[in-house]
């Protein structure tokens, strides 16, 4: 075989004739161009080690020259030298950029060391920032080519900001279970008053207790979960009990005073006084039905106003009748408010007793009648001063 450096004997064939020993060797050297063209795609793809591929283009080369081919041998040792050239500038660039990754890896893991440090240090939102720690470590796991001093360093302020997290929050569902255990505490002795309560008639004052024990229920904190959602539902059923009880009671009350409108507007129908007769007449029928209307009680509040304007009308047509009477027929005008003035002391003496036995009805009562006689002994007083 003819090559740069002259001609030189590859081999003998003795298998077949001379083409089929051409071919044999030409096949020979298309292996070794193949496993060149191997080593150049692997450099270009940068898909191995560029030492290791360098290191076999180096052992082609010092194959060349006692190789058994056929072929381009000065063509295949160019390129081999290419390769080896390639493979130092390769090796090279692959130095760095592995210092230039373990240098991002390693700036990468001290952040997650700080972000951990931070959270170790100062998070208070158990859940999320718990959570934030598991993926640090899941996003620790996958960072790799950090120096075994460094990484071992970095791993150390990691677990202990994770450690101090764990304390921290360890330290708080501690503290969280003595409260919870506390206002449970609180909160049993909350519905224990609120039953004692619930079958009181005393409407007015228990609704305002009600309520201060609900103001109480809402500052004592939360028990653990289970306990305070049984301990709510007797505290809502004492209530229940009670306002349920309370609006029946109001229910047949504001029925009471619907009926009790309804007599006092059959009662002032079926009332006919005519002040302009028998004023003495007048007057009786008038205290008969004050007397009536008192003992039929109380009324709704919107219809109070309007029962008792109508009651105050025929009042007055007594009273001013009685007052025209007392000047046109009394010539002893003083000595009938001398008497009318005794039968005011009368009636207060009377309203006092009652007042102090605690008969507050028969009290007011009397004291509406010391008034009455109170207007009439100033209306015969008054007489007496017009003449």
């Amino acid at each position: 075989m003819v090559t740069s450096e002259g001609e030189r004997c590859i081999g003998s064939w003795q298998a077949g004739d001379a083409a089929e020993g051409l071919a044999h060797f030409g096949r020979r050297f298309d292996d070794l161009a193949t496993e060149v063209a191997i080593l150049e795609s692997r450099l270009a793809s940068r898909s191995g080690d560029a030492k290791k591929t360098r290191a076999a283009a180096e052992a082609l080369a010092e194959s060349l020259p006692t190789a058994a081919v056929i072929g381009d041998l000065d063509g295949l040792a160019a390129r081999l030298a290419t390769i080896v050239a390639d493979s130092e500038k390769a090796a090279t660039a692959a130095k760095h950029e592995k210092e230039h990754q373990r240098a991002e890896n390693t700036a990468r893991k001290e952040a997650l060391a700080a972000e951990a440090e931070k959270i170790g240090a100062e998070s208070t939102q158990w859940k999320s920032a718990g959570d934030r720690l598991r993926e640090i470590l899941d996003e620790w796991k996958t960072i790799r080519g950090v120096d075994r001093k460094v990484d071992d360093a970095l791993w150390r302020r990691y677990s202990k900001a994770r450690e101090a997290f764990n304390r921290r929050r360890g330290a708080h569902f501690a503290e969280l279970d003595r409260e919870r255990a506390a206002a449970k505490g609180r909160k049993e002795e909350l519905v224990a008053r609120a039953e004692a309560l619930q079958d009181s008639t005393d409407w007015g004052g228990t609704s305002a207790a009600f309520r201060d024990l609900l103001t109480e229920w809402k500052a004592a904190g939360r028990a653990p979960r289970e306990a305070d959602d049984q301990l709510w539902k007797r505290f809502k059923g004492a209530q229940d009990v009670f306002f349920a009880a309370r609006n029946a009671a109001s229910a047949e009350r504001d029925a009471e005073f619907e009926d009790n409108a309804r007599a006092k507007e059959a009662l002032l129908a079926s009332t006919a006084i005519d002040p302009a007769g028998d004023i003495d007449v007048a007057r009786a029928q008038l205290r008969e039905l004050q007397d009536k209307w008192e003992q039929i009680g109380k009324v709704p509040r919107e219809r109070m106003h309007d029962l008792e304007a109508r009651l105050r009308v025929i009042e007055k047509q007594v009273r001013e009748a009685a007052e025209s009477e007392w000047r046109r027929t009394d010539p002893e005008a003083l000595a009938r408010a001398a008497q009318f003035r005794e039968r005011v002391r009368q009636f207060e003496e009377q309203a006092a007793k009652a007042t102090a036995a605690g008969r507050a009805r028969d009290a007011e009562k009397a004291l509406a009648q010391a008034q009455q006689w109170r207007e009439w002994a100033d209306a015969a007083e008054g007489a007496v001063g017009e003449r």
